[in-house]
C-alpha cells in the first residue's frame, strides 16, 4: 500500500515530535510525504505550516522563531500558525502583506506530543483515560525511524503467532507456538482485541515487572484505531498494569516514526523509567529487526486462503478490510506496488 497516495490517510491525526524537540526551534518532519515544519507559538502551542517558504522556496525549518512566528532564515520572511505571511522585511510598505501564504495544518498538543492532520479531520485524536488518572505514570519511551511499512507494525502488534518466534529470547514460550485464542470487538474507528497469554519472565526482565516470578500471565487487552494507532493494555497477576501506546506515523512509503510512550500504574521508587524503557527496548528491537526484512508496499489481499484459516492472523485481515472499506467509501482504491511473483 502506498500511503502518500491514499489522500484519505491525510485526514487522521498523527503523532508526529516531542514537544521537548521545539524548545529550542522550529523543526522538519515529512508526514506521508509532505515535508511540514513544527513550532511553538506565542501561547506554546504547536504550530505546522508547509516547510517551504513563498519566497523563493526555501525550508522555513532552516529560520527560527519571533514572537510566536516562524522567520525564514533566508530573506526574514515571517508567518504565523495559519500560514499567513506577515512581515516582508525588504518591502517599501511594512504593512502587514496580504494574499501571501503557506499552507498550514491542523496541529495539537496531546500526551506530550505534537499531532498532525493534514486536511480535514475524520477523526479525533484517540483518548487516553490513564493520562487524566493519577494512578498512572507516563513514560517517554521511543521515538525513531523505522524502514518499514506503518501498516506492518500494526498488524504485528496484533499477532500472537510471532511471540514465539522474533520473541523467544524474551518473552515468547518457544515450546509453545500455538497462539492463545483472542476475542475481537469492533467499534467505529477500529476494533478491540482481548487475550491472555503465558509468558517467560527471564532474569533479565525481571526488574521491570517489579517481580522475580520466572513465568506469568499476560491479560491483554489491545486496541487498534484507524489507521496507525495501538494501546495495548497489559496486566498482569501482580496487580502491574503497563499499558503502551504505539504511533505508526507513516513518513512515506517505506518508512514511519515510532512513536511510543506508556502508562504504568507503579512508581519511580518501586521500578526506574530507564529500568521500564530498557524491557521494552529489548522487546521492540527483536521487532524492529523482523519487519525491517518484510516488505513496506504489499497489496491488501483479502484472499489468501492461509491467513483466512489461521485465527491469529484475523486481526491484519480485519485491518485491510477496514482499510479497504474506507478507501471505497471515500472514492479512492488501494495504490500499491505489483506483489513479488513467486518462484
Amino acid at each position: 500500500m502506498l500511503v502518500t497516495q491514499q489522500r484519505v490517510l491525510r485526514r487522521f491525526w498523527h503523532a508526529v515530535i516531542p514537544m521537548s524537540h521545539l524548545a529550542d526551534g522550529p523543526k522538519p518532519f515529512t508526514l506521508l510525504g509532505e515535508r511540514i515544519v513544527l513550532w511553538k507559538d506565542d501561547s506554546g502551542a504547536p504550530a505546522a505550516v508547509r516547510d517551504r517558504c513563498c519566497h523563493r522556496t526555501a525550508r522555513l525549518s532552516k529560520g527560527w522563531v519571533t514572537n510566536g512566528e516562524i522567520v525564514c532564515g533566508y530573506h526574514g520572511w515571517t508567518y504565523d500558525r495559519t500560514g499567513r505571511c506577515t512581515r516582508v522585511p525588504q518591502a517599501a510598505d511594512q504593512a502587514s502583506p496580504t494574499g501571501i501564504c503557506v499552507s498550514s495544518y491542523h496541529c495539537e498538543e496531546r500526551y506530550g506530543y505534537a499531532w498532525v492532520c493534514l486536511d480535514s479531520p475524520l477523526t479525533g485524536i484517540p483518548d487516553f483515560p490513564e493520562a487524566r488518572d493519577p494512578v498512572f505514570r507516563q513514560i517517554d519511551e521511543f521515538y525513531e525511524l523505522w524502514q518499514c511499512g506503518a501498516l506492518r507494525l500494526m498488524e504485528n502488534s496484533f499477532d500472537n503467532a510471532h511471540f514465539s518466534f522474533v520473541h523467544q529470547n524474551s518473552f515468547g514460550k518457544a515450546n509453545h507456538p500455538k497462539p492463545s485464542s483472542a476475542e475481537i470487538i469492533p467499534f467505529e474507528d477500529g476494533f478491540h482485541f482481548h487475550t491472555v497469554v503465558p509468558v517467560k519472565n527471564p532474569e533479565g526482565l525481571r526488574k521491570a515487572l517489579g517481580t522475580e516470578e520466572a513465568e506469568t500471565v499476560r491479560t491483554m487487552s489491545n486496541t487498534w484505531w484507524i489507521p496507525f494507532i495501538r494501546k495495548l493494555r497489559i496486566a498482569y497477576p501482580h496487580g502491574l498494569v503497563h499499558t503502551i501506546v504505539t504511533c505508526a506515523t507513516p513518513i512515506d512509503d517505506h518508512s514511519i516514526q515510532v512513536v511510543q510512550f506508556v502508562f504504568r500504574n507503579d512508581t519511580e521508587e518501586q521500578v526506574k523509567a530507564e529500568d521500564v524503557i530498557a524491557f521494552d527496548r529489548v522487546v521492540t528491537a527483536e521487532d524492529r529487526g523482523i519487519l525491517e526484512a518484510t516488505d513496506a508496499d504489499t497489496p491488501i489481499d483479502l484472499s489468501r486462503r492461509a491467513e483466512m484459516h489461521m485465527a491469529s492472523d484475523r486481526p491484519g485481515l480485519i485491518m485491510r478490510q477496514r482499510l479497504m472499506e474506507l478507501f471505497e467509501k471515500h472514492g479512492e482504491t488501494e495504490v500499491c506496488h505489483p506483489a513479488p511473483v513467486a518462484g
